[in-house]
């Protein structure tokens, strides 16, 4: 992540005495500021180290002898916060010694001036330093239609080097080397085994949602790298989306809104409102993360609440949405108004609800799937 760069003396400069300002014409000016939040509070290093008699740390050489100043290079220095480049001359004031002992010196004053004004960061100015090198992640592509969102990307930037496939495939020689992780959004980009023998320092892929049936994790585990997931990232808006859709079934809003905006509608028929939600039974199979996310939002409608699941939830997070545990599915199927599938994709949940569980079901029941559409048959 971070590579190592050599800072050691560069120049000795001798300055003669009626030489005040030689120093400053040799001095090699660096970059920037602190990130954006010192770039307004820059600070002159030069003008406020203090020196002592004879000593030529100020503007003016106050002896005659000759002096010797150390001149450092441009360089990229790292503090805790943020990476940073200063443009003042980073020089310190040292007397006749030269090696190691002048060194050591000068990185002993010099450690007193240099820090960052607001994290209060101390910048080593002498020795080794960081030059930032940020790991690569290949991602598919930033915006458009199948690419990471613009936020997200953002977010990867603070932390990655962002490379996009069309990047990649540009450059797989030297790109291939920078990417270390992949960030799969969306069920893109493809991982297949020809891109994975192309990554050779790929560490880990991390996967936007929570499924992961898209990833043949047997075979990625065989190079020797992670899958991560985002189990709880999106539960509150999946449960959002389910409840939105038991509503907009229940009140056929989709039927509504047509109708609405139909230019032959003369009147609304009394019998299309649908039925009602509050105080119907909803029936959860899969009581995880989202699926007791659901049932926090339904008891709000002080619905009857069912749920199945492989491991019944304890006794006082029943309690606290009212829910019900039902041993069997099909007790579930046959008392719900509403049932909503709210499962991984498992070789115990494939092909879930079919026929048989479908004529359970009451003849007036909506069944809401959020969960893989592989689950139905």
């Amino acid at each position: 992540m971070f590579r190592s760069k050599g800072f050691g003396l560069l120049k000795l400069i001798p300055l003669m005495s009626g030489q005040p300002n030689l120093a400053y014409k040799f001095i090699h000016p660096a970059i920037a500021s602190h990130g954006h939040r010192c770039h307004r509070r820059s600070v002159d290093y030069r003008q406020r180290y203090k020196t002592c008699s004879g000593s030529a740390g100020g503007r003016k050489l106050s002896a005659p002898q000759t002096k010797t100043w150390l001149v450092l290079s441009e360089t990229r220095l790292l503090v805790k916060c943020r990476p940073i480049l200063t443009r003042r001359p980073l020089l310190g004031h040292v007397r006749q010694q030269t090696g190691a002992e002048a060194e050591t010196q000068v990185k002993a004053r010099i450690k007193q001036y240099y820090w960052c004004q607001d994290c209060k960061h101390l910048i080593d100015a002498v020795g080794i330093m960081a030059e930032e090198e940020l790991p690569g992640v290949l991602i598919l592509d930033v915006g458009g239609t199948h690419g990471v969102l613009e936020n997200l990307a953002a977010l990867l930037k603070k932390h990655f080097r962002l490379i996009t496939m069309k990047e990649f495939l540009e450059n797989k020689k030297e790109m291939s080397k920078k990417i270390q992780s992949v960030f799969v959004f969306e069920c893109r980009p493809t991982i297949d085994r020809e891109l994975l023998e192309s990554l050779p320092n790929l560490k880990v892929i991390g996967n936007s949602g929570v499924g992961v049936d898209h990833l043949d994790l047997k075979m990625i585990s065989n190079f020797g790298v992670k899958v991560t997931n985002t189990p709880h990232a999106v539960a509150d808006p999946t449960a959002d989306i389910g409840v939105a859709l038991m509503l907009a079934s229940a009140r056929r809003l989709v039927e509504g809104c047509q109708i609405a905006v139909s230019p032959d509608t003369k009147y609304f028929a009394v019998d299309w409102l649908g039925v009602e939600v509050t105080r119907a039974t909803l029936g959860i199979i899969g009581m995880g993360s989202i699926g007791y996310k659901v049932a926090q939002r339904a008891r709000a409608f002080n619905m009857r609440i069912l749920y199945h699941n492989r491991n019944r939830r304890r006794k006082e997070e029943e309690e606290a949405v009212g829910a019900h545990y039902c041993e069997k599915m099909e007790d579930l199927l046959q008392q719900s108004d509403f049932v909503m599938l709210v499962v991984n994709l498992t070789p115990e949940t494939h092909k879930l609800i079919g026929k048989k569980e479908l004529r359970l079901m009451k003849p007036t029941a909506t069944l809401i799937n959020i969960s893989r559409e592989i689950i139905l048959y």
